[in-house]
């Protein structure tokens, strides 16, 4: 019966109506944590969401993988429990864990019911402080982790993106995987991963997110008992990164009828006054689906490819603006060629149609963010590690409508400059000429 109502319960919350307007409350627990937390009394049901900034960038080249790796066997036992009595004692609770390692972060996820909230937060505790890492454990998420490794050596989108990274970051680590490589992996022993756990999750570096039926005075016991044994400090973070890849094209050989291709440049900081303003502009030339100037120039137009879409990258320590398609080789040319037109064009302005429909997507789709307990947790860690306002929910519409034609042209001119723009394909392309 507690299964079902698990089931119950989260398919209730992923059916709700989306929500315009959240309350968030800011909760300091007696320990000293801070939380955000709406609290949603309607369902016996809470999602839990904890970052840490501070991820696989913390590492050592040659301990490339090992905060993934540690992420990933964190819950393959703990305590007195091996990963098979692990995961039955979870599943006896009807709860869910949740652990992701990137570059700039760490999460850890929960959801649970409030009929079961202490015991599964005091098992989710054991698996945060109490970690076993038996050297088996350890082994068999290895093998998990190189065989993924293993596959992205054989795709070309996969190809693509860590050599554009590569090739943008150099030596810092947004320019490798933050799996790592076969070889890191492999070399890496258990110090390492008890060593990793040591340096990213710490208390000076956390935010977290609450959302359901908890009162700001549960959670803040509920906190201090699952997170206050941390240590205070991690690891330090990287210094700035500087992107070092200029104007030109860069060809990958390899066996396959369709090549993929990645483009792009350094872009523009989440802090930096102008950018919505470029937020706005890169949604009507990249990123609005079949409404982009893009889609509409490359795919409706002249059939060069499926998809193709761009995005700003706005990483702790470094910005770009980044795009993707694939194409027939034969074909690749002609795209590239239209992609470079396209980035001269958005660089000399939009239009003001252009402008309204943006606007009023982006205004219109943004409480789609917020249907269910664990989308908000999860917009509530991450308004935190961007040093967002608690009140940015309900200010964010109002700083895309004030975004006016003069700011996207204005700010156009420095996000897009076809110059600088690079090109990275993997494939068998026809139509270019590397320049490296």
């Amino acid at each position: 019966m507690i299964r079902f109502a698990f089931i119950l319960a989260a398919a209730v919350m992923v059916s709700l109506p989306a929500r315009a307007a959240v309350e968030i409350q800011e909760v300091t627990s007696p320990g000293g944590i801070t939380a955000w937390l709406v609290q949603e009394d309607s369902i016996p049901f809470t999602a839990l969401e904890i970052r840490f900034k501070g991820g696989a960038n913390v590492e050592a080249p040659d301990k490339r993988g090992a905060v993934n790796l540690m992420m990933a066997t964190l819950e393959e036992g703990a305590a007195d429990l091996n990963a098979q009595e692990f995961a039955a004692a979870r599943e006896a609770l009807a709860a869910s864990f949740g652990f992701e390692a990137w570059n700039d972060s760490v999460s850890i996820s929960a959801r649970f019911l409030s009929e079961n909230r202490d015991a599964a937060m005091a098992l989710l505790r054991t698996a945060i402080i109490d970690p076993t890492f038996e050297q088996s454990a350890i082994d068999r998420v290895r093998e998990q982790v190189l065989s993924g490794l293993r596959s992205d050596a054989t795709d070309p989108g996969t190809i693509a993106s860590k050599t554009m990274a590569r090739l943008a970051w150099g030596d810092h680590p947004y320019g490798s995987d933050a799996s790592g490589t076969i070889e890191t992996v492999t070399a890496l022993t258990r110090d390492d991963i008890v060593q990793a756990r040591r340096d990213v999750l710490v208390r000076d570096r956390m935010f977290v997110g609450a959302v359901g039926d908890i009162t700001p005075e549960e959670l803040g016991v509920l906190l201090d008992r699952l997170l206050s044994d941390l240590p205070e400090e991690g690891a330090p973070l990287p210094v700035e990164a500087q992107y070092q890849q200029g104007g030109g094209l860069t060809v990958v050989p390899f066996d396959t009828p369709q090549s993929v291709i990645v483009f792009g440049h350094d872009g523009i900081d989440r802090d930096d006054p102008e950018f919505f303003p470029a937020f706005v502009a890169n949604h009507i030339f990249g990123a609005g689906g079949f409404s982009s100037r893009l889609m509409t120039e490359v795919r409706e137009k002249r059939g060069l490819t499926y998809g193709i879409g761009t995005y700003l990258a706005t990483y702790d320590f470094g910005e770009a603006v980044m795009g993707q398609a694939s194409t027939e080789n034969a074909r690749v040319g002609e795209t590239v060629d239209v992609v470079r037109a396209e980035w001269a064009k958005i660089a000399q302005g939009v239009t003001a149609d252009e402008l309204e429909a943006a606007k009023t997507f982006l205004t219109g789709a943004y409480p789609l963010r917020f249907d269910g307990n664990g989308q908000i947790a999860g917009q509530l860690v991450g308004m935190q590690a961007q040093g967002l306002p608690i009140d940015y929910i309900d200010t964010r519409n109002d700083k895309v409508n004030a975004v006016t034609l003069d700011d996207v042209n204005q700010v156009v001119k420095r996000v897009y400059r076809p110059e600088d723009l690079h090109f990275v394909i993997v494939g068998q392309p026809v139509g270019v000429e590397p320049t490296n």
